[in-house]
């Protein structure tokens, strides 16, 4: 019987393993505990965690906006290849959503508790000249944007997460062909990148 059970240990332990092993090729392991979102897009699925213990008003706007279903719907409308992907604004018929007041910029205290900077993955608010600006529109870096960083002189963006898997699909994005748009002069893909729906997995 004892060596019964130890069998059936060990088979539960090289299966552990061999998944452990699994995570390893395809992708980082996503930290357990930590909010994550799917966005399906009409370029394939990627996943991201947010940092509550880093910018919490900041993770707890955006996670409402998603609990709300507000970005199901809504286009990437500024995709800059070597920069930036930018959605959470506009629908495919460049109308705006209704959205919740501003929330507060959390840029320097985010970083002073060790959140991330503006490296390639990390999703961060966009915002108008005003620091406390933000509301539903976010980016993801597809390259290491230091300018962006909290610094004594400059507010920065606040980094509230990163992508945790299908940054290829991101890497799609940003290679799409770009030009004028709605009411935008450039950098709007010609073929409208949809976010079919952004879930709460986590």
């Amino acid at each position: 019987m004892a060596f019964a059970r130890f069998g059936a240990l060990r088979r539960t332990l090289l299966a552990a393993a061999a998944a452990g092993a699994l995570v390893c090729l395809t992708g980082p392991a996503l930290a357990e505990g930590t909010p994550k979102v799917k966005f399906t897009t009409s370029e394939g699925d990627f996943m991201v965690e947010v940092y509550p213990d880093k910018a919490p008003k900041t993770v707890e706007n955006f996670l409402q906006y998603v609990k709300d279903k507000h970005y199901d719907g809504m286009i990437f409308h500024r995709v800059i290849n070597n920069f930036m992907v930018q959605g959470g604004g506009y629908d495919s018929a460049y109308a705006e959503r209704k959205t919740r007041p501003p929330v507060v910029h959390e840029g320097r205290e985010a970083l002073a508790r060790g959140g991330p900077k503006n490296v390639v993955g990390t999703l961060a608010m966009a915002r108008t000249n005003d620091p406390n600006s933000a509301s539903s529109q976010f980016f993801i870096n597809v390259k290491d944007n230091d300018f962006l960083n909290p610094s004594t002189q400059a507010p920065g963006y606040t980094v509230f997460g990163k992508v945790v898997g299908g940054m290829d699909v991101v890497n799609k994005i940003k290679a799409v062909p770009t030009g004028a748009g709605g009411p935008f002069p450039s950098d709007v893909p010609k073929t409208p990148i949809i976010i079919k729906s952004a879930t709460l997995v986590n």
